[in-house]
């Protein structure tokens, strides 16, 4: 989640106007601030907003207006820290303020503004990859959205005038001379088609506030949502117009829509719950035209960024979010906060598909993995060390005797309560970015375009391998290891003691402790829905219909019996473990062949949108002037590598690849982390492609991950007829080691 929220202040008692949107940060030129503010005509006063920079004089800029006469020079804009513009009169403005005579109306005109900057930030990027944005405003009266005149006709309200008026000022500035796809779209669409509202509709067909209850003369929020109910697929839609929706109330649990990727809240609330509901109506993953959900099996790393809700909040950053995370901490106050040994004790893990319950003696034994390796702190609560190693997979392995419980066990540590994940849940959404990271001459180096000539080549891939070994093996690995989730319930039977006082009650000590039973319900209605079983698993494997179809008939006839108890979970998991037995068998069989067609040098700016500063690393030798890594912590692996990258003498020229720049594999597209050239007699090998990993235990990657890299491995260094290696790493120096014998 990120949120952009707004703080009104005030400069020693002046009515001054000021708003600072935000400080852009560029590669070729010092920061500068867009900064709102009031600029006087010859026969009208307007507020415009202006990119300004160090020296820049507001009252000059203003037409001489009097408010902004004492001191307002800028001296400094401060990108860092989340950003600071100072006066030479020593007042400061940070992103977000509003400052000055600020009505409500003002407000609204800067969030609805705001909204429509973070819709225009993300759309061009989703667009490309098939994605319809949404932006979502939630008002406080129908009437300042939709308004109806004495003869009942349907006008325009305040904000839907404050829309349009906002949006045709943003469009123009982001539409170009170039006739890209997403510029056509921009252009076939009338800002009077684009926002629509959706509210409860009384009787005779006007919109009205929805607080009448079903049965009464108005209609409740239910039956109005069945117009956007109706209509869901046709929103996802890119050919429909609509992408801003104005509702009066959204909470009911019948409407959501997954590609919502703004809200705003335009009117004031003081319930954290309302908030969290509010924010609910944005958190779903969103869908592509095909209707395919972009989770992390299609997006992998990316899932996150992409998927980023960005709420415009009625009130300050630290308000909103303190309310917020106020309100989740309720929410999971019950979950276990310590990784203790007792909270391992009895819980129950899948090994080899089969439930095994953690005994005594090895929930002692992971205690003391946590111990040993700072993953849990004096008062065992889960540390940032683990947290920070389990982002970065460079997790440290547990012991011979529990290795076969890993994924378990982490999921069992992962499920411990943190109140400091919290803060990283939720972002400033007013924190500076990047908004430009061209190539630069870099790219343009002989050196770089050897590089880039050599491994900007096309491929296609043939597995020839014996079908049956592979059907003897998936059947054999399924029949092991499937298990579907089978509906349960727990039965707990306590009595109320027979001696007790009122301290008792009030401790809430009153029962004996219950006993509990847990039972399968077996006699559960199973799905009447119809699925192409063999059709889904065929499209999930990349294998023919005549393949899957032999497994099918060769798995046990108790694991063919899971499919009634949860389809979906059974596909899924089938096609999950026959993947896995296709990664170990494709890397000794694979052959590829160089097709027509490279790619664009655009690849590497492409769907880039702004970046957090945070997360950048000014660089002198990268094609980029910013190099966009995983973290910013010091203990992150790839800003340690490329740090070591771009401080080494041998390191001529490097690019981090783009995710569009993919190798093609049976198990799914593979996209390397770095192309590094080195100068000419300094190493063995001048041109590199790595990996960054956090292990290079192979025991630490999941079989398809090992079988994507051992399938790159195959292609630059033994079947490729370049100067190009690759090879896995998790340090530079690790890079260093493995080059010499490659």
């Amino acid at each position: 989640i990120e949120v952009k929220g707004f703080e009104v202040k005030n400069f020693r008692g002046t009515d001054r106007y000021l708003y600072l949107e935000n400080i852009i940060i560029s590669p070729k030129k010092p920061p500068m601030a867009r900064i709102e503010l009031e600029i006087a005509y010859q026969k009208s006063i307007n507020r415009e907003t202006r990119l300004l920079k160090v020296g820049d004089n507001l009252y000059h800029i203003a037409g001489e207006m009097e408010q902004y006469k004492s001191g307002f020079v800028i001296t400094e804009i401060d990108p860092l820290h989340g950003g600071k513009v100072t006066f030479q009169n020593g007042d400061t403005l940070l992103p977000g303020q509003v400052v000055g005579d600020v009505s409500e109306k003002d407000m609204r005109r800067i969030q609805i503004r705001e909204t429509i900057q973070s819709h225009f930030d993300k759309e061009e990027n989703l667009f490309n990859q098939g994605i319809k944005t949404l932006s979502l405003f939630f008002i406080d009266e129908v009437k300042k959205y939709r308004l109806y005149d004495e003869a009942g006709d349907e006008q325009i309200g305040e904000y839907g005038k404050i829309f349009e008026q906002e949006y045709m000022t943003i469009l123009n500035e982001r539409l170009s001379l170039f006739n890209t796809p997403y510029q056509e779209y921009l252009r076939k669409i009338a800002v009077h088609d684009t926002h629509k509202g959706y509210f409860s509709i009384d009787k005779t067909g006007k919109a009205v506030n929805s607080e009448v209850k079903r049965g009464a003369d108005y209609s409740d929020d239910v039956s109005a949502y069945d117009l956007i109910l109706k209509k869901k697929e046709l929103l996802l839609d890119l050919k429909e117009s609509t992408r801003f929706i104005f509702s009066h109330s959204a909470l009911r649990e019948g409407w959501d829509n997954p590609n919502v990727f703004q809200i705003c809240t335009l009117k004031h609330s003081d319930s954290t719950t309302q908030k969290r509901q509010e924010v609910g109506r944005g958190l779903r993953l969103c869908v592509n035209a095909e209707g395919t959900r972009m989770d992390a099996e299609v997006c992998g790393d990316m899932v996150q960024e992409l998927n980023k809700l960005t709420v415009i909040a009625s009130e300050s950053y630290a308000q909103f979010v303190g309310d917020l995370q106020k309100k989740i901490k309720e929410v999971l106050y019950d979950r276990p906060s310590k990784a203790t040994e007792d909270y391992f004790i009895g819980k129950t893990v899948m090994v080899e598909g089969l439930p095994q319950v953690i005994t005594k003696e090895q929930a002692h034994e992971i205690y003391r993995y946590l111990l040993k390796n700072d993953y849990v702190d004096r008062k065992d609560h889960v540390s940032d060390e683990y947290r920070h190693a389990f982002r970065s997979k460079s997790l440290a392995v547990l012991p011979p005797e529990l290795q076969p419980m890993t994924e378990g066990i982490h999921a069992l540590i992962q499920g411990v309560f943190d109140e400091s994940v919290l803060a990283s849940m939720i972002e400033n959404g007013n924190d500076p970015k990047i908004e430009e990271n061209g190539l630069n001459d870099n790219f343009y180096k002989q050196e770089f375009q050897t590089l880039w000539n050599c491994i900007n080549r096309k491929y296609t891939y043939a597995v020839n391998f014996d079908s049956q070994e592979l059907i003897d093996k998936a059947v054999a690995h399924i029949n092991r290891k499937l298990f579907v989730s089978q509906l349960q319930y727990t039965v707990a039977v306590g009595g109320q003691k027979r001696d007790m006082d009122a301290n008792a009650l009030v401790r809430g000590d009153s029962f004996d402790a219950a006993k509990t039973k847990t039972e399968t319900l077996k006699h559960v209605q199973f799905s009447q829905i119809k699925y192409d079983l063999v059709g889904k698993i065929a499209e999930g494997t990349i294998l023919t219909r005549r393949t899957v179809a032999s497994i099918l008939k060769g798995i046990s006839a108790k694991s063919y019996a899971m499919f009634q108890m949860n389809p979906e979970e059974f596909i899924t998991k089938v096609i999950k473990l026959i993947k896995e037995q296709k990664a170990t068998m494709i890397v000794d069989c694979i052959s590829y062949n160089q097709i027509e067609g490279s790619y664009e040098s655009s690849i590497f700016t492409a769907n880039s949108g702004k970046q957090n500063f945070d997360t950048a690393f000014r660089a002198t030798k990268s094609i980029q002037d910013f190099v966009i890594t995983d973290g910013s912590a010091e203990k992150s692996i790839e800003r340690r590598f490329v740090q070591d990258l771009d401080a080494a003498q041998e390191v001529c020229v490097y690019a981090k690849l783009p995710k569009g720049f993919a190798i093609p594999t049976p198990v799914g597209n593979y996209s390397p982390d770095w192309a590094i050239a080195f100068n000419a007699g300094t190493v063995k090998h001048i041109f590199f492609v790595a990996e960054t990993k956090g292990t290079m235990e192979s025991l630490e990657l999941r079989p398809i991950e090992q079988a994507k890299i051992s399938c790159a491995k195959k292609l630059f260094n033994e079947l490729s007829t370049g100067k190009v290696k690759y090879h896995d790493v998790d340090s530079y120096q690790n890079l260093l080691n493995i080059m010499s014998s490659l």
